[in-house]
């Protein structure tokens, strides 16, 4: 599980499968209202504090993306309402502290998104295994894409290939098809060995 405070008010916090197989969840899990799913949020919450100082004395907002390669994005709002410590509040009550929405159909497109181009050359000197998968780069709003083909791959190496990938960027909640339309292709074909070819 990892968590990136986006401001004051936002938590960004991106789950793989993975994270969600040690909790006992599964994805369909989290489209509805369960007490494991209460658990998840209240150690994501729990995390965030220790961690990045992010302490939710308001309600919250949970906006759920769903990629279906990659994981969960998730991103934590909180809301400007009556202040009510987080740490007042027990199992039951906590069930009202958050309110839960699924904001977006699930993609099938691996897409990360990274803040420079520096990430990408980095990342692609740690892909070499997956040189020959077909990857396409973008730029788009200062912020370079990658989209990876990971079909012909197994459930391991693509594990393999999203635990390196979230090491560099995140799971992009913009679709490929609006980076596509307008933002510019910068490598069209095997991306990542391209880029490691020219900056190696």
């Amino acid at each position: 599980m990892r968590l990136e405070r986006l401001n004051y008010n936002k938590l960004k916090v991106f789950l793989t499968y993975d994270d969600l197989t040690e909790r006992g969840l599964t994805k369909e899990d989290l489209w509805t209202d369960t007490f494991k799913v209460k658990q998840l949020f209240r150690e994501m919450i729990e995390q965030a504090s220790q961690e990045l100082n992010f302490e939710p004395t308001n309600s919250l907002s949970v906006e759920v993306f769903s990629l279906q390669a990659q994981g969960m994005v998730v991103f934590v709002t909180k809301q400007y309402e009556e202040e009510t410590s987080y740490g007042e509040f027990d199992e039951d009550e906590f069930e009202d502290f958050i309110e839960m929405q699924v904001m977006l159909d699930e993609s099938e497109d691996m897409f990360f998104e990274f803040d420079s181009f520096e990430d990408v050359i980095q990342l692609t000197k740690r892909m070499s295994n997956f040189y020959d998968t077909d990857s396409v780069l973008y730029s788009f709003e200062k912020r370079f894409y990658v989209l990876l083909d990971y079909h012909m791959l197994s459930p391991a190496e693509v594990g393999n290939m999203i635990a390196v990938l979230a090491e560099y960027g995140n799971p992009s909640t913009i679709t490929k098809h609006r980076v596509n339309e307008y933002g510019k292709i910068l490598v069209e074909k095997r991306a990542l060995e391209y880029i490691n070819s020219v900056f190696s």
